[in-house]
């Protein structure tokens, strides 16, 4: 017979549930999102603007070579272009953290993608509607891919050039890929563009496989 030690006179008793609890409390599900698009749409300025961290950024001078390549018609300001990747941290809530990576937006850099996006949930294509040329290949990217991915329009100066459709059209993005307006420099503008990208992974992960997704059940904030 095995014999149960009496209580301690005077000691507390334990509350009921605490242990239970405690068991529960979980550090927040890791998530992977690719913030991509052509060159000076706002990737490294969105990372920026949302991560709880300071971003790590591979920035390099533009130098009077790489002006004659890059069109820097609509951001004459610009003088550092992303020569790798943008890195950056943001905690939606207690069950879920976001860890963003921003691409390299000219085309000569495009070797790296694969290994910028490799493990990603979901993707955030930007878009200036005065440069669309310059926004095909991400599209291009992530559908080949077969990631799933949302467009956002970056309304620089608080404008857009064209509505929605007609960016629609142009870059011929498909009818279920939501398409939206977003200022890069805004926190929440930010925060809202990814919840996108975010749900759209979710819906797919849900439609692929019936019962709790992998990795512990993301909940939609």
């Amino acid at each position: 017979m095995v014999s149960v030690p009496s209580p301690t006179p005077g000691a507390p008793s334990p509350t009921p549930g605490a242990h239970s609890a405690t068991a529960v409390e979980q550090p927040p599900l890791p998530v992977k999102l690719v913030i991509a698009g052509g060159f000076g749409v706002g990737k490294t300025t969105a990372v920026g603007s949302i991560s709880e961290i300071r971003p790590l950024t591979t920035e390099a001078v533009i130098t009077e070579v790489a002006a004659g390549v890059d069109d820097l018609t609509h951001t004459p300001a610009k003088t550092t272009t992303t020569v790798a990747m943008d890195f950056g941290v943001i905690t939606i809530d207690p069950t879920l953290k976001l860890y963003l990576f921003g691409t390299p937006g000219q085309e000569r850099f495009g070797f790296m993608w694969d290994d910028v996006v490799e493990g990603a949930l979901g993707g955030l294509v930007i878009v200036d509607t005065r440069r669309l040329d310059d926004c095909y290949a991400a599209v291009d990217y992530f559908e080949h891919k077969d990631i799933p991915f949302a467009v956002a329009v970056n309304a620089f100066d608080g404008e857009v050039q064209h509505d929605l459709d007609e960016v629609r059209w142009a870059l011929d993005i498909s009818d279920p890929v939501p398409l939206i307006v977003f200022d890069a420099r805004e926190t929440g503008s930010v925060r809202d563009a990814l919840l996108v990208v975010l749900d759209v992974a979710l819906s797919r992960a849900e439609s692929a496989q019936p019962g709790p997704i992998a990795g512990g059940g993301v909940q939609r904030p």
